[in-house]
Formats: C-alpha cells, sequence, structure tokens
C-alpha cells in the first residue's frame, strides 16, 4: 500500500516506518494522523513483525504540526460565525482526542518501537517519539517543546510521557521556553538512549538492536512492554500483583525450554508468534 507521509517495510522480523516528506520537513499533514495508525495497527493485528523501527529523512526528524493545513477559513475570519463559534470548543476536542490516539497506538501496540531521530524533533514530533518505546539519536538532533512559542499548550501527548522520561524540572523549563534541548543534554537526561555520529550509523546499530529484540520470544517481550508500561502508570504493589496474574496466566513452560535450548545451541529460537487480533 501506498502511503502520503511514510514508506514501510518488513523484512526479518522487522517493520521499518519512514517519513518521507523531507522537503516538507516532514511536518505532519492531515493524512499522517490516518496513516500512522493505520500502518501500526496493521503491523500488530497481523503480527507482521515482532519489532518496529521508525526514521526519517531529510534534514529534521520531524517540524511537527503543519498548521496551516489545520487552519479554516472560518478561523481566519473577522466575524466568526457564533453558531459555529458555540460548537468550536467540541469540535476542537474531538481533534485532539483523534490526534492523541494516532500516538497512542504506539504505546499500545503488543511489540516494541524504536525511534531513530535525526535534526530537529520538534514539536508534534516530540510528542511522537515520546509515545516509542526508546529513542536514539544523532548527534546533531535536537528536542523543542514548540508549542508555546505559538502562543499554545502542547496537547497531544508531550507532557503526559515526557514528565515520566526526564526530570520534571528539565520538562518545565522546556515547556516554558520552548529552548532547544541538544542531543547530548536529551542522553544525559535519560530521553535518548544512545547518540550516533550520523543517520547511516545509527539506521545500522538500531537494526542492530531491533534485530537482537526480534530474536527473543514475542510473548515475553510483548509481557515486557505491558508491564513496563503498567508499572509506570500504578504503584509498586499494583505493579507486583499484576505481573504475577500475567505469569500465571501467560507464561509459557514450552517457550522458555525453547530459549534455554537455542542459547545453549547457540541457533535461532523457534518461537510462537503473536496470534493476530482483530478489532
Amino acid at each position: 500500500m501506498t502511503y502520503t507521509c511514510f514508506d514501510v517495510s518488513i523484512a526479518a522480523d522487522i517493520a521499518h516506518i519512514q517519513l518521507k516528506r523531507p522537503e516538507k520537513r516532514n511536518s505532519m499533514v492531515p493524512e499522517f494522523w490516518d496513516e500512522l495508525p493505520l500502518i501500526i495497527n496493521d503491523i500488530d493485528d497481523n503480527s507482521r513483525a515482532r519489532v518496529i523501527v521508525i526514521s526519517s529523512t531529510g534534514p529534521h526528524f520531524s517540524s511537527g504540526l503543519d498548521i496551516g493545513s489545520f487552519v479554516t477559513a472560518g478561523s481566519k475570519s473577522e466575524k466568526p460565525d457564533p453558531v459555529q463559534a458555540r460548537a468550536h470548543g467540541e469540535s476542537f476536542y474531538r481533534t485532539v482526542k483523534r490526534m492523541q490516539a494516532t500516538f497512542n497506538c504506539l504505546e499500545e501496540c503488543r511489540v516494541p518501537v524504536l525511534a531513530a531521530i535525526q535534526g530537529g524533533c520538534i514539536g508534534g514530533g516530540m510528542d511522537f517519539v515520546t509515545a516509542c518505546d526508546i529513542r536514539y539519536a544523532t548527534q546533531d538532533a535536537f528536542f523543542t517543546v514548540y508549542e508555546v512559542k505559538i502562543g499554545m499548550t502542547a496537547d497531544v501527548g508531550t507532557f503526559p510521557r515526557l514528565v515520566k522520561l526526564i526530570p520534571e524540572g528539565i520538562v518545565r523549563e522546556l515547556a516554558y521556553t520552548g529552548r532547544r534541548m541538544p542531543a547530548a543534554e536529551a542522553v544525559q537526561a535519560g530521553l535518548v538512549n544512545r547518540l550516533f555520529a550520523d543517520q547511516a550509523t545509527m539506521l545500522a546499530e538500531v537494526m542492530q538492536v531491533a534485530a537482537e529484540i526480534a530474536s527473543n520470544a514475542p510473548l515475553a517481550v510483548y509481557g515486557c512492554k505491558r508491564l513496563i508500561n503498567y508499572s509506570r502508570d500504578h504503584s509498586t504493589a499494583d505493579g507486583l500483583d499484576y505481573i504475577g496474574i500475567w505469569n500465571a496466566s501467560f507464561l509459557q513452560p514450552a517457550e522458555m525450554v525453547e530459549a534455554i535450548a537455542a542459547s545453549k545451541e547457540q541457533r535461532p529460537g523457534e518461537f510462537a508468534a503473536l496470534p493476530k487480533m482483530r478489532r
């Protein structure tokens, strides 16, 4: 299938999703918000891959929301229709919820999602990558909670996730000032796992990480993702209880036997795929 904003390839149990509008700095036009969940849900529902890598093209990972494509003629009018104005809040809320759902799918899918970031990761780009499981970046990358610079508050996911990834004081500084956080600072703060000299090196290394993840039992990896997300959002006691219930329900002794045997025999493990799903 052909997409406006993305190229998708799948090989060796790794799905590679690339943003493909470098001439527009990979800004997020209306098609972006529809296409990303379609791609992610298809990979997840049909068990097409064991891990997803998201990368980009051109000088920037993403310049964020394409504001121009969301501005309507009515919003520019000096005399807005009073009837439409009364419904604006509800309409805006529904739009934001739809956009939030686009990034929620990254967190909700059963397989890990790795982001490989080059250049600018601006505004909506931050919403995008903070919803991924792991972030890697080039040395020239930078991160910006840019919304304050255009007179608005970030609303698509940055704050609920970013405040759980890096110290709150840094989140507040980024949000209040709209300043750039360079890649070296992002690593130090814990937003990014590792830096690489250039994009080619980064992609090669991230694909190696993805391959290592893909070599493990899919059900065990899914359990890790599910429990990490759950533990982040719940108390320690809740997390301990849930992992007990999870393993009581999902632990597969045969998968453990195969994993141990494969390790001893230095061969790839033969594991069951995640079952396909229907939404």
